[in-house]
């Protein structure tokens, strides 16, 4: 069965005091639209990611939010600007001097100002980083894949159902289309015969009639229509049954089942015919909204 693109996954792993969580969400999209958020220490990662996630999800709108945390030490150094400390210091001091106040400053009220702290990302071995957040990133995927692979099924079911519908409705035009032309012929007769006198009658050639039928037949006949649909309705259910990305496949299939329905309809001139063909069209439009969201 196919993949749907709506999905959501989550990956969580930890190594000794490293711990990676990576989420994943997506929508239907024409092509694979990747957004990844991770942190700036990861940046050397992010064409792997971007890399990994179209491999194995193909096409989607898909976000990606990375997060990590080493515990040893917070995975962070904290550094002392030691100039611009000492000259808030001397600072303070003058204006304890200038105002004739206590001078009550501390350390703590020190650390407060601006620039005096950073706050350093220790540096990773990127490598094994970059090993460890792979891992991460496909146990996320993985669980999208298991959501995506249950909506599929859901999505190709329904199709699937809609697919016996049209098969259905074609059915019964195919056995119907035939009377449409008898029935041509009988109005047609009807018609003549009403108009001519039963001496003008006997003159008449039954040849013009049946020449004038002909051409009504010719301009109605529906049967390359109704093969070729009969075609695209086979061709469905094989693509539906197999895996991978079908979507593709399915949005086109789905716009030649369309055009066989339309043309169908302009040549049926036939009123059970059109009422046929417009459920068919109904069917159709709702086939195609939900191959949209389909791999």
């Amino acid at each position: 069965m196919a993949y749907s693109m709506t999905g959501f996954g989550r990956g969580e792993k930890v190594f000794d005091t490293r711990k990676y969580s990576v989420e994943l969400k997506s929508v239907n999209s024409r092509f694979c639209d990747i957004n990844v958020r991770l942190p700036r220490l990861f940046n050397f990662a992010e064409v792997d990611v971007r890399r990994i996630i179209t491999e194995r999800l193909v096409r989607g709108k898909i976000d990606c939010y990375i997060n990590y945390n080493d515990t040893e030490n917070a995975g962070q150094t904290v550094t002392v600007n030691e100039g611009l400390a000492k000259a808030y210091s001397d600072a303070a001091r003058q204006l304890s001097e200038v105002s004739g106040r206590e001078d009550d400053f501390k350390a703590t009220d020190l650390a407060g100002f601006q620039d005096v702290l950073s706050i350093e990302q220790k540096t990773i071995d990127e490598a094994r980083a970059a090993e460890e957040l792979t891992e991460t990133l496909n146990a996320a995927i993985d669980g999208m894949l298991a959501m995506r692979k249950r909506e599929g099924d859901n999505l190709c079911a329904s199709i699937l159902s809609k697919v016996d519908s049209l098969e259905k409705i074609r059915n019964d035009i195919f056995t119907h289309a035939p009377s449409v032309i008898e029935t041509y012929r009988e109005k047609l007769t009807a018609r003549i015969d009403e108009i001519l006198s039963s001496d003008q009658r006997a003159f008449y050639d039954d040849n013009r009639l049946a020449a004038e039928v002909a051409v009504f037949a010719d301009k109605c006949a529906i049967d390359e229509e109704l093969t070729r649909l009969s075609s695209h309705i086979a061709q469905a259910r094989k693509i539906l049954s197999g895996d991978g990305a079908v979507g593709k496949q399915m949005d086109f299939l789905i716009q030649e089942i369309n055009r066989e329905v339309n043309t169908t309809g302009s040549k049926a001139n036939d009123i059970e015919i059109t009422n046929n063909v417009l459920l068919c069209k109904n069917i159709v439009e709702e086939m195609r909204e939900q191959v949209q969201n389909l791999v």
